[in-house]
């Protein structure tokens, strides 16, 4: 057994069933060892970006390892801003680049990243991507090595680390092979401040005060929803969510107010404004969840704040009570204590204002994104998991889009790049088979990205891309004239998606009209090849954005 099949017997023993990969003569000997595996689907792609992203996707969808490879230098280095949403969102991805033999560092191997002799440094580039790189220069270091990464992807707060593997290393014979141990330590809350959440909870809730609770990703990432809806149905606690926690409970639920920040629900900002104790559980406030940052929104207000890393307690909002811990202990914990104490007599009751629920009165000849995005909402099958990427379609989709039978709704994070969505739908479906995986994306990342539908079409993954086709960079026009009133450099020019899909042996529908998405989205669910629905929308349709003290 040589290392490269050792590392890949090592994968397969954390459960690993998915890898994404670019091409490369420095990848030889990991990707031969891929090749023998009988437990791990080898996905090749289009483009080494597009792998980082499904690497992401799949683990963000699985919570197993997502693992990505590439030929070092130019190859590897496309796997940057996969790396850079895993780290933002917290998954534990593992990248793994080829690297030049000791015999050859500094002469200058083609794609050598050692850092000499005037040769980019791969170990310091990826340094700062992941959580740490790991170099691995003798075979007796391997399973070590790769047991501390598989540890710190996933202890603390989880995110990526990237392995350089020389290739004199991956081919040499190892006689080192071993099982590894992953053991997650288990973020767990204190009992003092189970203790003193319980007593001011019921100190609020007995005299009348108005109790919102605000829940945000690390809900999500922590797989809480259960405990947050016994919580909130226990104790009549109405609540609101980010954009990240959108379909984790259903969206009629009675006491789901709706979305907050700029693009959210009037109902869900004036709950926040009304209240006066608000339980913020896994968030950590990001910039347009929180109206830009706005400064007051917690002034005369009781701020409890729970959050798997320390770190985000008080960076954007001093917390008047925190608690560090995973959302799904917490919560069972803070549940089970506040039981003990009280029955609800008095009830917060906001008034309920959704977009969702909005009729969206539109006269013009394309398709409005609003109404696009109701639609898809009402056809979407159960358990649908639902991608947005980057762009106006996104904030559309999150604000239209309603979520009631077990689906949910993920979006690229604070990182945000475009693109990543329209890839992760590939890693989501292989970690998801039983689901179905839709995309809502716009014609500018579609053509960012669009070269991976030969992907899907090529391993029969049926994605079904919806794009939100405006013929322009959409959101950014809309900021431009806004901040400058002028916009420039954001219309583009793209092909007809749907006669490319069919070229590329995939379904492809073209929908200029809103009745013509039922018929064409119905036919992608009932197909087992991917479908590109390209849907001419009006550009002229502004995205819902309002300031949080915005009339």
């Amino acid at each position: 057994m040589n290392v490269a099949q050792s590392i890949v017997k090592m994968l397969e023993s954390l459960g690993v069933d998915a890898l994404f990969t670019g091409s490369g003569q420095g990848s030889g000997d990991i990707l031969f060892a891929f090749a023998e595996s009988e437990k791990i689907r080898t996905i090749m792609t289009r483009h080494e970006q597009a792998a980082s992203f499904m690497a992401y996707g799949y683990a963000m969808t699985s919570h197993k390892l997502g693992v990505c490879n590439a030929q070092g230098g130019p190859g590897s280095y496309n796997l940057f801003s996969g790396l850079g949403i895993a780290y933002s969102g917290s998954y534990p991805v593992m990248s793994i680049a080829s690297y030049a033999p000791t015999k050859w560092r500094g002469k200058g191997d083609l794609g050598e990243v050692t850092g000499l002799n005037r040769t980019p440094d791969s170990q310091a580039m990826f340094g700062a991507t992941t959580k740490k790189t790991f170099l691995i220069e003798r075979p007796e270091q391997a399973c070590d090595l790769f047991e501390e990464a598989v540890n710190l992807a996933y202890n603390g707060r989880p995110g990526p680390i990237h392995i350089d593997l020389p290739y004199d290393v991956a081919a040499a014979e190892t006689k080192h092979h071993r099982d590894i141990k992953v053991e997650v330590k288990p973020i767990l809350p204190l009992d003092k401040d189970i203790r003193l959440f319980a007593e001011y909870l019921e100190q609020a809730l007995k005299s009348g005060k108005k109790v919102l609770a605000w829940f945000g990703f690390g809900c999500v990432h922590g797989a809480a929803g259960p405990e947050l809806l016994e919580f909130v149905e226990r104790f009549q606690i109405p609540f609101i969510t980010t954009m990240d926690a959108k379909g984790m409970i259903a969206d009629n639920h009675p006491l789901h107010l709706g979305m907050g920040g700029t693009c959210g629900d009037m109902g869900a900002r004036q709950a926040l404004k009304d209240a006066e104790v608000v339980l913020a559980v896994g968030n950590s406030f990001a910039k347009w969840q929180t109206w830009r940052f706005q400064e007051d929104i917690f002034d005369q207000k009781v701020l409890m704040h729970i959050n798997f890393d320390a770190h985000e307690i008080d960076k954007v909002y001093k917390a008047d009570f925190s608690m560090v811990s995973a959302v799904k202990p917490a919560m069972a914990r803070l549940t089970e204590a506040l039981a003990g104490r009280i029955k609800v007599t008095e009830k917060f009751r906001p008034v309920i204002d959704r977009n969702c629920c909005q009729p969206i009165v539109y006269q013009g000849a394309k398709v409005h994104p609003g109404q696009l995005s109701q639609e898809l909402g009402r056809l979407l099958p159960e358990k649908a998991i639902v991608l947005g990427d980057a762009g106006a379609h996104m904030i559309w989709l999150a604000a239209y889009m309603q979520l009631n039978g077990g689906q949910c709704y993920k979006n690229p994070g604070s990182f945000g790049p475009m693109a990543s969505h329209t890839n992760a739908a590939i890693g989501v479906q292989l970690a998801a088979p039983d689901r179905r995986v839709i995309v809502g994306c716009g014609d500018g990342c579609y053509q960012m990205a669009g070269f991976e539908l030969m992907t899907a079409v090529q391993n029969r993954i049926p994605i079904i891309w919806i794009i939100f086709n405006n013929s322009e960079f959409n959101i950014i026009k809309l900021f431009n004239l806004v901040a400058h009133g002028k916009e420039v450099f954001n219309h583009i020019l793209g092909p007809d998606f749907a006669e490319y899909a069919k070229l590329c042996g995939a379904n492809g529908f073209r929908v200029d009209r809103l009745e013509q998405f039922e018929p064409a989205f119905k036919a992608a669910l009932a197909s087992e090849l991917p479908t590109v629905i390209n849907v001419i929308t009006d550009e002229e349709s502004v995205i819902p954005f309002k300031l949080y003290n915005q009339e």
